[in-house]
């Protein structure tokens, strides 16, 4: 999901891309109105297009920049705020395989960070 603050600023961004493109087309105007030879109105064209591809460059680097500030943001809110499983409060490392003194319940024995044993099926 993104966020609003990422939404306005792509919003933005694209409003800018869009200036940027009529820019660059009404320079390719004036650089044709200008121009005498068909390779100078070419050569205008062919700047008109750079300009544009460079305008949806700084786009897509403006959305990418947006998402890592709100990923940034998503996990700075996050630190300090995760619980391991089976921790609890004065019970700084669990074993794996122990009752958990809280609940009477038995903590899992596989790995907490691979895959659950299987159930016999292949």
């Amino acid at each position: 999901m993104h966020s609003v603050k990422e939404k306005v600023s792509n919003a933005a961004a694209a409003g800018k891309e869009h200036v940027d493109i009529l820019k660059a087309k009404a320079e390719e105007k004036a650089e044709k109105a200008v121009a005498r030879t068909r390779e100078e109105k070419r050569i205008a064209e062919e700047v008109r297009k750079a300009k544009e591809a460079e305008a949806k460059m700084e786009l897509h680097q403006a959305k990418a920049r947006h998402a890592a500030e709100t990923l940034q943001s998503k996990q700075s809110h996050l630190i300090g705020h995760h619980h391991a499983v089976g921790v609890h409060q004065g019970q700084k490392n669990p074993v794996v395989g122990s009752t958990i003194p809280t609940t009477g319940t038995v903590a899992p024995t596989y790995p907490l960070g691979g895959y659950p044993p299987s159930h016999g099926h292949i």
